[in-house]
């Protein structure tokens, strides 16, 4: 094997093994920065020295291990730091150096448990959205400061100012490495869940630059939610995101024309729609609702993407049944922007008449005012209402309000055909 091939072998390894290591390492010196920090040290030990030694049969221990050593390390000059300025009691030092001793033993248990511990320290309330995202992606993705940079189009130095400010953050809280329990459960769970979305979202539907997709995002998003469902099994809204986000990027292929251009969903050939991915998604659906209670709200989003998987032609698709779910949804969760979906349905259940008086009522809100598929909606229903200036209208300022170049394309040429 050439060191290039090496090196590319490391690239992929640390892409799998780097979160299970920061979380191990995470459980043994409490502080997330400097598990990150022994982490990148066994990286680039690898980098050292397998180019010559070659890869390790298991890559994954090897770096365990050698991240184990460095610990230690950190460990005995943590207790000597605390004997000298704090004069530790000489019962606590005998645990300090047990916990020493015992970690070699201890490091590799609970691998799964620590993944989670790390999901719900990363996307604790505490941090802004911005970086909990930012440091998701870089702890349990594995992603350097420039892909994250390039992903969402700011500068790399950005990404890596909201990356050391989170970490201090969460140091600073005294952020416990733990899984909540009880009612903090369910709203630290709603956090790690948004984040994961956030990302498939952008992924999905860039908000800005030139691709309408960005494949690896909603990638790094079904994988974080599946490692999650397996974490989380008795958490119904999770098998829901996961649901969701399978059925969505089952799609892929067929959202993109053959130069680029967005594909919208009722013009997509959905004999191009992965039906592997549509199946995993109506599976984990299916498990998400056979752990009963009320549906959450990545559940009933779930459910609406399962009616359009279910229908072959894109006239088959149960509008009315999407309207009542978007009805429920919104319900739940009140929202203008479900509103506004609950419109789209209520439109092809009802008439477009239908369902501009509810896109008029939100617009007269004022609530959506700069969200550039408020007037495409309403331009849909005035072109189907045969007033084909106000539809050109609403298509103008629909392109004016994206940051997304290949929306915008997409807005003006159906204002052209008009």
């Amino acid at each position: 094997m050439t060191a290039s091939d090496t090196h590319r072998a490391i690239d992929a390894i640390w892409r799998i093994e780097s979160a299970k290591l920061i979380a191990g390492l995470t459980r043994i010196v409490r502080d997330v920065g400097i598990a990150e920090d022994l982490a990148q040290d066994a990286l680039l030990a690898a980098l050292e020295k397998w180019p010559e030694s070659g890869v390790p049969d298991n890559p994954g221990a090897w770096l365990m291990g050698t991240a184990k050593h460095r610990a230690i390390d950190v460990l005995r000059k943590q207790s000597l730091h605390e004997r000298k300025h704090d004069a530790i009691s000489a019962e606590l030092e005998a645990q300090q150096e047990a916990a020493v001793i015992d970690l070699h033993d201890s490091l590799d248990d609970h691998v799964g448990d620590d993944l989670l511990r790390l999901m719900f320290m990363t996307c604790h309330p505490v941090l802004s959205q911005d970086a909990r995202v930012a440091l998701t992606l870089r702890l349990l993705g594995g992603l350097t400061t420039d892909e994250i940079a390039r992903a969402f189009l700011v500068p790399e130095s950005t990404i890596a100012q909201r990356i050391v400010r989170a970490k201090k953050t969460l140091n600073e809280k005294r952020v416990a490495f733990e899984v909540p329990r009880g009612a903090e459960l369910a709203e630290r769970l709603s956090s790690v869940l948004e984040v994961i979305y956030l990302v498939f979202n952008e992924g999905y539907a860039a908000t800005a630059g030139e691709d309408w997709i960005r494949a690896d995002l909603c990638e790094e998003a079904l994988r974080l939610g599946r490692v999650l469902a397996e974490l989380a099994p008795q958490e119904a809204e999770v098998h829901g995101l996961v649901a969701l986000m399978e059925i969505h990027a089952s799609r892929s292929r067929a959202r993109v024309g053959p130069h680029g251009e967005p594909v919208l969903l009722l013009d997509q050939d959905r004999g191009r729609w992965d039906h592997l991915l549509v199946g995993r998604g109506l599976a984990a659906l299916a498990r998400a609702e056979a752990l009963g209670g009320a549906p959450g709200p990545y559940l009933l989003q779930a459910s609406i993407a399962a009616c359009h998987a279910r229908a072959r032609e894109a006239h088959a698709t149960d509008w009315l049944r999407i309207a009542a779910l978007y009805q429920a949804l919104g319900d739940l969760a009140p929202s203008p922007v479900v509103e506004l979906n609950r419109a789209v349905a209520v439109g092809f259940a009802f008439g477009p008449a239908a369902g501009l008086a509810i896109a008029d009522a939100i617009a007269a809100d004022g609530a959506l005012e700069n969200y550039h598929l408020l007037p495409a909606v309403r331009a849909d229903f005035l072109a189907k209402l045969a007033r084909f200036d106000e539809a050109r209208a609403e298509l103008h300022r629909a392109a004016s309000l994206t940051r997304n170049v290949r929306e915008q394309r997409l807005m003006l040429d159906r204002a052209e055909r008009l």
